[in-house]
């Protein structure tokens, strides 16, 4: 990012403020009448015309005012953008709101989600809990036609996996209900790097069951999702570029679409710290959908247990502190219900 002068980074931060406001394009006598800036008209837009050439403004046509391009945003939420939280009056209801259902998770998720998508303005995600690791609870193995097993895996936390397998022997119920039961006794409560601990114990034919498992096991670490709660999408649908059009569809799409959410989470905040805050712009160039939007995403939970994710997605002219002091609040407060659970 090139480097602003003072004067040039005022002017961007109020085009960006002016345009999340108005979704008009910012001329300079605007930003001089509205903000009764001590600089000529001339002067503000020469500065204009060098932010536009540095890429972190644009212009429709010559006589149209500035909007902010994805690198003017980036370079405010990075750069110019400070750290705000939400007022105190508001952080006390919402806590209050909690705590008065504490203990019921479903209910902490859904009033997430209507908070984020009310304090936002935009739409609202929120994923339940998971355990950082999946931990095998029950195995069972059912006969279905042949060599072919079902195996259905019940995870700490209540997660199911069931996936059908073609053996290479063939087994009756009564063997593959005995081979699921020593796996079970002896992987229960076991995260994935323990389980070559309990290889020894095992005949060659629950080995092979377990040679089965492990990769189910690793896929299900690898996912992000648990149950979805989203509020919010008339918040997106009230806006200007959305009117009407193909983009909140094709944002929609990335809400719905399980396999695409994943995705996003993966790539966007697994491995990140409780709590720390991620903004995604324009998509990054990596999500066709969110071209036209941003994202703001947290992780939250107890570090090493059991952790979600929440955010809201919205226009790009979405206010960038209000959404960070939002999700960051939320974060912190799922954590804090969240540990406390887990310790009662």
């Amino acid at each position: 990012m090139e480097n602003l002068t003072d004067r040039q980074k005022m002017l961007l931060t109020l085009v960006i403020h002016e345009y999340t406001r108005t979704a008009v394009p910012v001329g300079s006598q605007t930003l001089v009448d509205h903000y009764h800036l001590d600089l000529s008209s001339a002067t503000v837009r020469n500065e204009l015309a060098v932010l536009e050439d540095m890429g972190y403004l644009r212009q429709p046509h010559t006589s149209a005012g500035r909007s902010p391009t994805e690198n003017g945003y980036r370079y405010f939420v990075s750069q110019l953008l400070q750290a705000t939280d939400l007022p105190a009056e508001t952080r006390r209801t919402i806590s209050h709101q909690f705590y008065q259902m504490r203990n019921d998770s479903d209910q902490w998720m859904r009033l997430a989600a209507s908070v984020l998508a009310n304090q936002s303005r935009a739409v609202s995600l929120v994923t339940a809990p998971r355990p950082e690791n999946a931990v095998l609870k029950h195995l069972e193995l059912i006969s279905t036609r042949g060599r072919q097993v079902l195996m259905v895996m019940v995870m700490a936390g209540g997660e199911i996996h069931q996936r059908l397998f073609t053996l290479n022997d063939s087994f009756t119920q009564e063997q593959l209900s005995g081979i699921a039961a020593t796996i079970t006794a002896n992987a229960q409560g076991l995260s994935l790097d323990s389980f070559n601990t309990i290889r020894p114990l095992l005949d060659p034919q629950a080995q092979s069951i377990l040679d089965l498992i492990i990769p189910e096991i690793s896929q299900s670490n690898q996912s992000t999702l648990s149950e979805v709660y989203v509020d919010g999408m008339t918040n997106v649908l009230a806006e200007p570029e959305f009117s009407g059009s193909e983009e909140a569809r094709r944002a929609f799409r990335l809400l719905e679409e399980r396999s695409l959410l994943d995705d996003l989470l993966s790539r966007s905040v697994v491995g990140s710290a409780i709590g720390g805050v991620h903004v995604i712009i324009g998509g990054e160039g990596a999500w066709e959908e969110l071209r036209q939007c941003s994202i703001v995403l947290a992780r939250y939970g107890a570090p090493g247990q059991v952790t979600g994710t929440l955010g809201v997605l919205g226009p790009m002219r979405m206010s960038y502190a209000r959404s960070i002091s939002s999700v960051r609040f939320l974060s912190g407060l799922l954590s804090e219900l969240v540990s406390t659970g887990l310790a009662d």
